[in-house]
């Protein structure tokens, strides 16, 4: 205190010398008051500033966030993480910790293998994972959450997006990263995702087997090629409505994708004869299914696949306007199709009686043909085809209006020992008439039969099919009004094996005495039942059912005139064994039944008692608390 007090203007304060070791520089010097100079030495600035917070009492300095820390550093960190749960434990603190993670490729992980080993992972079992995103929940950050969690869970396998706006090119950029286990991908309905998004998948998927793209108008060529590319494992492609896909990708896809099994293209504008016959001519050895929908195409790509089919087992093709009769006629005779197996043709014109016989004859293993919308095949046509077609096993017909009972029976007669399904459906050139065929040779091998909503087909035809198909086990006679008993019954008693499902919804004029008698026959092996819309079936019928058909799991009597009485004759079936029931539209059943359907309960699954005006909301939540297994419309 002395020396301080003693201290002159003249005296250095430090005995040892100055503490500056540049007294000139003045600018080491901050002015606090007229009399008074604090010395700042000089110092390196740190990178991060320590900000500090005055209180009461001291300066307390703040905790520095690792926010701070740039994206570069933060990326390092992260991939040196140890294992998956704790990458997926970062990814739940901020977008921007989840950005970086799903940026992170798999080879960029510095202790992948180990960190293998130390969960268990088998990579063998990699991809098994599936994911399907739809409308608002499609985003890019739900996409990159996908990315990160499944990585260390087995890998993501399948991936489907469809109708959002969400989605972009980055999301899939994500997926790409973290998902090279990917295995098949189906985009619907995304405008925002373009060539960028696609070809980062085709870098980052090489296992990618199936694409499904679908309403996708941005993608072009460039992304096929990409594809092509980088995706050997491509077995599986469909394309629909992108109308930017071009000849030139198709071709890519076929000449360097060897396993290309499966191809569907529809409603694609741009593509043409080049397209398509560059691809079956690159894929003729390992394409087995093509289905070819709403396209420019012409006879010449027919021709091709009938040359070129040579692993063809199943075609479909369907709105071809620029198909003519030459078209199917060659493709028959390509002598191509030999391992064809099933064949349907949907709203082609150039389907006629001479085309239709060509490709009987040039498809010997064919064993399902569907034929729908064709304006030009009649009656001769049908049975030329039977004949030629020998390996037929199903044979459908959809609204084909020329075709008449001639046809059919013509058919029945004429087709292979092999015919085990037929079905029509809304032909409308049928008329019940009286004929009769001598030295009849029925069809001992067709076992399913369906005539659906064709108004013509009445007692008349009953009478000569009960003759020819006597090995029938199931009938659906759906939507035809003119069958009646006297028609019925004699078909009934022709079916030898015993009926197992039975369809005669809207068979308005069958009545009680053809449900007695079907039950008393065929009571054994029925299992199925479905009188949906018969006015006149009453309660007579269940008796029938609850005392022969001890098989029967299936039983739909909606719109009947079913009432309490006969639901409590169901419930004393002493082997009844029930799983669905639907009573629909049965107006005249009330709460009484609630113990009968309480009964039946044990076995049933499932209960329909809808527009049943007569039973109560009340009964039916009391049936739901006693049948908690049962699942019950009202």
């Amino acid at each position: 205190m002395s020396k301080l007090s003693a201290f002159s203007g003249n005296d250095d304060f430090c005995p040892g010398g100055s503490i500056y070791p540049n007294p000139k520089e003045s600018s080491l010097f901050l002015p606090l008051s007229h009399y008074v100079d604090v010395c700042l030495p000089s110092r390196k600035r740190s990178r991060i500033s320590s900000p500090f917070v005055f209180s009461e009492e001291r300066f307390e300095q703040k905790q520095t966030s690792i926010e701070v820390l740039p994206d570069e550093c933060l990326f390092e960190i992260f991939r040196r993480l140890p294992g998956g749960e704790e990458r997926s434990a970062c990814a739940c603190v901020s977008k921007r910790w989840l950005s970086l993670l799903s940026n992170i490729c798999r080879d960029e992980i510095s202790n992948f293998k180990t960190t293998q080993e130390t969960e268990g992972e088998d990579q063998d079992v990699e991809g098994y994972l599936s994911r399907s995103l739809e409308g608002k929940k499609a985003t890019d950050i739900r996409l990159a959450a996908i990315a990160v969690g499944t990585a260390s869970r087995g890998g993501l396998g399948k991936l489907s997006i469809r109708g959002s706006r969400g989605v972009t090119n980055q999301g899939l950029k994500a997926i790409s990263r973290g998902c090279p286990s990917l295995k098949v991908l189906s985009l619907w309905n995304l405008s925002s995702i373009g060539d960028e998004g696609l070809s980062e998948i085709a870098s980052g998927c090489h296992q990618l087997e199936k694409l499904d793209l679908c309403h996708c108008p941005t993608i072009t060529d460039k992304s096929l090629l990409a594809i092509a590319k980088n995706c050997p494992n491509l077995t599986d492609l469909t394309i629909e409505s992108c109308s930017n896909i071009e000849n030139k990708g198709l071709q890519a896809i076929a000449q360097s994708c060897p396993n290309l099994k499966s191809i569907s293209i529809k409603d694609c504008p741009h593509v043409g004869d080049q397209g398509i016959t560059g691809l079956m001519c690159s894929a003729s050895y390992s394409l087995a299914k093509v289905k070819l929908q709403s396209l420019n195409i012409s006879d010449v790509s027919l021709a091709v696949i009938g040359c070129y089919g040579k692993a063809v087992t199943d075609l479909f093709l369907a709105t071809l306007p620029n198909v003519s009769e030459r078209g199917f006629w060659v493709m028959g005779n390509g002598n191509g199709l030999q391992k064809l197996k099933s064949f349907t043709v949907t709203s082609c014109r150039g389907v006629t009686d001479l085309s239709l016989e060509a490709v009987g004859k040039g498809c010997p293993n064919l064993k399902q043909f569907c034929l729908r919308k064709s304006a030009f095949i009649s009656d001769n046509g049908l049975v030329s085809f039977a004949k030629a077609a020998g390996s037929l096993e199903s044979l459908q017909l959809e609204e084909c209006h020329r075709i008449t009972q001639f046809g059919f029976f013509g058919s029945l007669l004429n087709c292979g020992a092999r015919l085990k399904a037929l079905s029509l459906v809304n032909c409308l050139g049928f008329k019940d008439l009286s004929f009769g065929l001598s030295s009849l040779s029925p069809c001992l091998s067709l076992q399913s039969l369906s005539i659906h909503n064709c108004p013509g087909f009445g007692d008349a035809s009953l009478a000569v099919l009960g003759k020819l198909c006597p090995q029938l086990q199931q009938l659906d006679f759906s939507g035809l009004p003119g069958i009646t008993d006297a028609g019925f019954l004699p078909l009934l008693e022709s079916c030898e094996a015993g009926l197992v499902k039975v369809n005669l919804s809207g068979c308005v004029n069958l009545s009680d005495k053809v449900i007695s008698s079907m039950a008393g026959l065929h009571g054994w092996t029925l299992e199925v039942l479905n009188l949906n819309g018969c006015g006149k079936i009453s309660d007579a019928s269940l008796v029938a059912i609850a005392e022969n058909c001890m098989l029967l799991c299936d039983l739909d009597v909606s719109k009947c005139a079913i009432t309490d009485s006969g639901i409590a004759s169901l419930s004393c079936a002493k082997q009844l064994n029930l799983q669905i029931l639907s009573l629909s539209g049965c107006y005249m059943i009330s709460d009484k039944s609630l113990p009968s359907l309480g009964k039946l309960g044990q076995s049933l699954l499932g209960l329909n008692l809808q527009r049943c005006n007569g039973v109560s909301s009340n009964a039916v939540d009391m049936l739901m608390e006693q049948l908690w297994r049962c699942d019950i419309l009202f």
